[in-house]
């Protein structure tokens, strides 16, 4: 019968050493990559947030797998991301095929039904953003933005028409 509860002193060791060294590793390679690996997440980062995880976990349980193949996992994970995230930040195309757009749920006072339709969006989440920011109304806000990292960002009346944050709502809203 296998052993469900206990294997042995060795193996128990072995966990809590690789354990140690694989979490130190992982955390000086995040360290010295810069706070873009650690940012608030869009789904690119996501998905390397989980690879990194996945990588750890395997590391610290699979036998087979030796901590140095772990760290060269961690560091190929955190460069591969560094060199999508140093591109996409220099090329519009690269950025837009790893990242997606802000979109307008709400402008000027109403309700995109056809982006919040695409976007999976129902109202009651949008009313909910504006309520954590104080609004009682649609009409007290210029926009509602999804953002990027899937969060909603409300963007109260601006009176001025010529002030910089006028003017992006009116390019994206085109």
């Amino acid at each position: 019968m296998d052993k469900i509860f206990f294997s042995d002193w060795q193996s128990l060791i072995r966990i809590f050493i690789i354990s140690i060294a694989a979490y130190l590793a992982l955390v000086f390679i995040l360290r010295i990559s810069g706070k873009r690996t650690l940012s608030k997440m869009n789904a690119f980062d996501l998905i390397v947030t989980i690879a990194l995880g996945s990588t750890l976990a395997t590391v610290i349980l699979n036998k087979n797998v030796t901590l140095s193949e772990g760290v060269l996992a961690f560091t190929l994970l955190v460069f591969l991301q560094y060199i999508i995230t140093y591109s996409s930040a220099r090329s519009s195309r690269v950025s837009q095929l790893v990242k997606s757009a802000p979109t307008l749920m709400a402008y000027k006072g109403e309700l995109l039904q056809k982006n919040m339709r695409s976007e999976r969006i129902d109202e009651d989440e949008v009313w909910a953003a504006l309520r954590k920011k104080g609004y009682s109304s649609l009409s007290e806000t210029d926009a509602v933005v999804l953002e990027t990292d899937g969060s909603l960002t409300v963007i109260k009346r601006i009176t001025d028409p010529e002030a910089p944050a006028v003017k992006v709502l009116l390019k994206s809203a085109r």
